[in-house]
């Protein structure tokens, strides 16, 4: 990675915002959301600001985040998200991590993890209710319930939790909401009357979060929100603030003739006498290919759209007759504040949604803090 470059996450920001969120639901509690190593913004900074601003929970995918989470001396509850039947199910009970489990399978080797910990593991049984990714369907939901209540009648595990996932959350009044709204009402009543006590029910990602109160229940669990981001149309309320700037220096400026062909396969010619710059970042360094003429950056106070093919390490912007010089700092995309472009900008241009911007850049660019 280009040492020129950095991401710089402002975690003030991350605080900032899951304390808005936190007020936002009043007396739900706020899960942050801090997998892929924080959505590119890193992971344990991420979440000691997340806490510092009010979450109850962390969630992660995988037992080595969670791991990650506790060897950082990060005590709070976590929850592994992901239904993994192979993971390491004794270490994280043993390190008193939370588990999703959506299928008896899982449910198996749990038990069996939670006798070798020495302890109960923790558990959240996770219900399909209509986007068909992990959790038990309707038909297998009342085997997994009565499987999970026969372990936990011999201690192998505590049922703490009851959750689902909404698949159209960010499509303000797609069908499928009020339909998976109703499916996890159905799954709840049909565990709590075979006996499950649940400490939790917990439905809302990001954007159901901002819209849909009757999905907060117990517990919301925020991802991009935490980081100012989200799918919603328009990228959500100005008062989430985005925590993440990228930001580079031109390596190269040289004045080129009318005419000059720029780049692989010539994609951009220039129409005039004119000066190029060259950045030193590309699709190693997680910028798409398919920037190339839309995505635009931001120097010298002005913005500049990508000028040809991306290439692996190094992109080409047209900067006109304006003065510029190696060394000018190039803004990627920051909160706008200065005007720079924001990740939801390069997420439309690129047809595609901030996180994945964010993710891209934040899990491969060296990230400074402040």
């Amino acid at each position: 990675m280009n040492v020129i470059a950095e991401a710089v996450v402002d975690l003030a920001a991350i605080r900032g915002n899951t304390a808005a969120l936190d007020a936002h639901v009043g007396a739900a509690g706020l899960m942050a959301v801090v997998k892929a190593d924080g959505y590119g913004h890193g992971m344990i900074p991420a979440a000691n600001a997340a806490l510092a601003g009010g979450a109850d929970w962390l969630g992660v995918v995988g037992v080595a985040e969670a791991v990650a989470l506790r060897a950082a001396g990060i005590t709070a509850p976590v929850l592994c998200l992901m239904d993994d039947p192979q993971a390491a199910h004794a270490e994280a009970i043993g390190r008193g991590v939370d588990l999703c489990v959506g299928s008896a399978g899982t449910l198996s080797r749990v038990t069996a993890a939670a006798c070798a910990a020495g302890r109960p593991a923790r558990v959240h049984l996770k219900a399909d209710t209509g986007m068909s990714r992990g959790g038990a369907t309707a038909a297998d939901w009342p085997g997994l319930v009565d499987a999970a209540l026969a372990a936990q009648a011999a201690c192998y595990v505590d049922i703490t939790g009851l959750w689902s996932h909404l698949a159209c959350a960010d499509m303000p009044g797609h069908p499928s909401i009020a339909a998976q709204l109703t499916a996890f009402g159905d799954a709840v009543e049909l565990a709590e009357k075979a006996g499950v006590r649940p400490e939790l029910r917990h439905l809302a990602n990001t954007p159901a979060t901002l819209t849909l109160p009757q999905t907060w229940l117990d517990l919301v669990r925020v991802g991009g929100g935490i980081y100012g981001l989200c799918t919603l149309p328009g990228g959500g309320p100005d008062w989430l603030r985005p925590a993440m700037t990228t930001r580079t220096r031109l390596v190269q400026v040289k004045r080129v003739p009318a005419g000059s062909g720029v780049s692989y396969g010539h994609r951009y010619t220039t129409k005039t006498q004119t000066t190029l710059g060259l950045v030193p970042v590309g699709y190693a360094e997680g910028v798409p290919r398919t920037a190339a003429g839309v995505a635009q950056v931001q120097t010298r106070g002005r913005r500049r759209t990508i000028s040809g093919t991306v290439c692996m390490d190094q992109f080409v912007i047209d900067l006109g007759d304006e003065p510029a010089e190696a060394g000018d700092e190039v803004v990627l995309f920051g909160p706008g504040d200065a005007g720079e472009p924001t990740a939801q900008e390069w997420a439309d241009a690129l047809g595609t949604i901030s996180y994945e911007i964010v993710t891209a850049f934040g899990c491969r660019w060296p990230k400074s803090y402040r």
